[in-house]
């Protein structure tokens, strides 16, 4: 078993400068000593369709499935829509999903999100809860990242600037590093024992 914990992270927005690609990209400044975290982009994957596996995966989706094959664990930050999961992370889920060699299966996961409003996408990740629990995903419950306001919690640059919301990721990503450590273990165990 390697020591060295290895993050997905994918952006629910598809938007030039969204707050929650924003917050993603400032995660890479905030990582836990021992892991290491790559993005996966979603925006060239097309809209979900069975048809569309009978010859294959096309390479958008087999290049996006291969990128999430190789994370312990993933962070998704995404905003709200219509209180609920974006329709192109939903989309791209629903690929990653299909098959029994999902690469988000048994996975642990970080969610966030960031919003203009007050609410600080507390409804998506609501929605967000039956999906993680069929994909058989385990969650951070805490601390949630919930990130209100996100106009003025962000540099020119696009950095996250605020300190208690620097903090609260920190410790989000940290427990994060926990389950993916732990599963990994497990996982070896039961490898070691069939």
């Amino acid at each position: 078993m390697r020591d060295e914990i290895h993050f997905v992270g994918i952006s629910g927005s598809l938007r030039r400068g969204s707050f929650n690609t924003q917050l993603l990209n400032s995660t890479l400044d905030l990582l836990p000593d021992g892991v290491t975290m790559e993005i996966a982009g979603m925006g060239d994957l097309p809209l979900y369709n069975a048809d569309l596996e009978t010859d294959g995966l096309p390479e958008s989706v087999r290049k996006f499935r291969e990128t999430l094959s190789r994370a312990d664990a993933f962070v998704f930050v995404s905003p709200e829509y219509n209180y609920s999961v974006p329709g192109t992370l939903k989309n791209a889920i629903d690929w990653a999903s299909r098959a029994k060699d999902s690469p988000l299966s048994g996975k642990p996961v970080a969610l966030m999100g960031a919003t203009q409003g007050m609410w600080g996408t507390v409804r998506m990740q609501i929605a967000f809860r039956p999906i993680f629990q069929f994909l058989n995903m385990t969650p951070v419950n805490k601390p949630e990242v919930l990130v209100a306001q996100a106009q003025s919690k962000f540099d020119a640059s696009g950095h996250l600037a605020d300190e208690p919301t620097i903090a609260i990721v920190r410790q989000q990503l940290a427990e994060l590093k926990k389950l993916a450590k732990h599963t990994k273990i497990v996982k070896e165990l039961t490898t070691e024992n069939n």
